[in-house]
């Protein structure tokens, strides 16, 4: 009995051509919403005050609306937060998963089960349950609405993925290049860091491009633990577009696709080891 269906190339004309005018059709169902936020990134305020939400822009005001995202608000400091929060969190989380998932994935000892559980288990809590305690928490420690906060956080919270994936790779690597290390005296920091590491690139590759983007596409977190424009990310710092009685929606749309921007280069950056990572033993 097969278990997958005839490859498209083998299908019938009818549903060859049938996959070929839905293809289009479901891509833009999908780009809709990213396009929509394009289309009002340079749409005039006007166009907004007078009901024109679908139509198209009355006037081109691409360079007026991004000119005043760049130079008429706080928007690059939200940019530099971001950097500034994402970065040393993909560093943390990465660089403490390599060991955790070192010592779990190749040491057997009674509680290794156990401790892999516990790092795992706080995936599978609600963020709002967590968010008075995280909070309460920040704030009696002195970080609330610090970057330090968010980074110390994040990195709590994310090395607990970040060591199942780890873990789970390390155990896939071959285990008689470990042995041959012990066997010539090698000690244990050394294999970590001279033979098992390297062969950890596309899974660190792969990981830090997932966590780059989680971390800088969060708004929860950043709206629960900073307030302002000297600590909050660029997720949170849109909001700042928002008047009192009205929302400048033109130039939101122009923040969300600046904060795009980045995740989005560097996933194209990373692109062949992260497809590398993902895929590494896919075929054993």
């Amino acid at each position: 009995m097969r278990c997958f269906r005839n490859p498209l190339k083998k299908s019938t004309p009818g549903v060859r051509t049938a996959y070929q005018v839905a293809l289009p059709i479901v891509l833009i169902i999908w780009l809709l919403p990213l396009i929509a936020v394009a289309v009002f990134s340079i749409k005039p305020d006007a166009d907004f005050t007078n009901g024109n939400y679908w139509g198209l822009p009355s006037s081109f005001e691409f360079f007026t609306n991004y000119g005043k995202v760049f130079f008429d608000s706080d928007m690059p400091r939200y940019l530099l937060n971001s950097l500034l929060i994402t970065i040393p969190t993909v560093i943390g989380a990465v660089a403490l998963s390599c060991m955790t998932g070192f010592a779990l994935g190749i040491y057997r000892f009674k509680g290794n089960l156990l401790i892999f559980f516990m790092f795992i288990a706080g995936n599978f809590v609600p963020f709002q349950i967590l968010m008075v305690p995280v909070r309460d928490m920040t704030v009696g420690l002195g970080l609330y609405d610090t970057k330090t906060g968010l980074v110390l956080f994040h990195i709590a919270f994310q090395t607990g993925f970040c060591t199942l994936f780890m873990r789970n790779f390390i155990r896939a690597l071959p285990f008689p290049l470990i042995e041959a290390a012990r066997v010539e005296g090698i000690a244990e920091w050394r294999i970590f860091w001279y033979i098992v590491l390297p062969l950890m690139k596309p899974a660190i590759a792969a990981l830090s491009v997932l966590i780059f983007t989680f971390i800088w596409n969060d708004y929860f977190w950043a709206v629960v633990l900073t307030q302002g424009p000297e600590a909050q990310p660029v997720t949170a710092g849109i909001t700042s577009f928002n008047a009192q009685y009205r929302a400048a929606y033109h130039l939101m749309s122009a923040g969300a696709i600046v904060a795009a921007l980045p995740p989005v280069a560097m996933f194209f950056l990373m692109q062949k080891h992260f497809i590398a990572g993902l895929t590494l033993g896919a075929v054993k």
